[in-house]
């Protein structure tokens, strides 16, 4: 499996695909590239997919130092530059989400069009932070313990899917995934919730932005993305009935259908 040496940490990807277009994909916190597979196997048909783990998650490297966004961003753009090789469209969800409106308002050259799935350009709200610092607390000590993966599928997925018992075997299959997380995840989950805000620098993108968010997310509301849309120049705004905060999961046909469908544009 490719893995790619940067800023001394290895970090994993895969490649598919051999489209003329290039797609980048860049999943959520505690997470993988692997939320994203019903959308690589449908797009992989036409174009070229790169997916990653983020540096400390997935099968990429736990670094030693800390992590934040910059950072991550920093990654990403070697990735688009060492392993594209071409400017791309950049799809993020949540985290990857951060990472993608700060590559679009650096290195506009390297961006052909973004796609921002359940995503903030605020820094994290202060109402979250005691109860995600408490949760972190006890995953530094005890790993994910099945308290805390039962509190986080809340947060990740919408009410109405966890409800659904259509959806147990998927319910089971994610939170197995969840759990797999190491200790050493807290530092991501660090450099999530002391992000910055990039209210200011998302108004410098002038690429053509997609916004999606699920009617249900809990984690960055409908409103985050209603701020992003109307930030960032004739960007457009999708909301997805029924989607809680891992859309590309609990959503696919719809998720796949508007990036078909956005992609034709190109």
């Amino acid at each position: 499996m490719p893995n790619i040496q940067l800023n001394h940490t290895k970090i994993f990807y895969i490649k598919e695909g051999e489209g003329p277009e290039t797609l980048v994909f860049a999943h959520g916190l505690l997470w993988s590239h692997k939320m994203f597979m019903d959308q690589i196997q449908f797009l992989k048909k036409k174009y070229t997919i790169i997916a990653y783990d983020h540096r400390g998650q997935g099968q990429s490297e736990i670094p030693d130092g800390p992590i934040d966004m910059d950072l991550l961003a920093q990654d990403a753009l070697e990735i688009i530059e060492k392993v594209a090789c071409k400017p791309v469209h950049f799809v993020g969800l949540s985290m990857g989400g951060f990472v993608g409106m700060r590559l679009a308002a650096r290195y506009p050259e390297k961006i052909k069009s973004l796609i921002l799935l359940e995503t903030s350009a605020n820094p994290e709200p202060v109402e979250n932070l005691p109860k995600y610092k408490f949760l972190n607390g006890v995953v530094k000590w005890l790993g994910i313990i099945p308290t805390v993966s039962k509190q986080v599928m809340k947060i990740m997925f919408a009410q109405s899917w966890l409800e659904n018992p259509k959806n147990k075997e998927a319910y089971q299959k994610w939170e197995k995934e969840l759990r797999s997380n190491k200790k050493t995840i807290t530092k991501s989950v660090e450099a999530v919730i002391y992000r910055k805000g990039v209210e200011e620098e998302i108004r410098n993108i002038q690429c053509p932005t997609m916004v999606v968010v699920g009617d249900e997310d809990v984690a960055t509301k409908p409103e985050k993305a209603k701020f992003i849309q109307m930030s960032i120049p004739n960007a457009k705004l999708h909301m997805v009935p029924g989607a809680g905060h891992s859309s590309c999961i609990e959503k696919p046909d719809e998720i796949n259908k508007l990036i078909g469908d956005w992609m034709k544009q190109f």
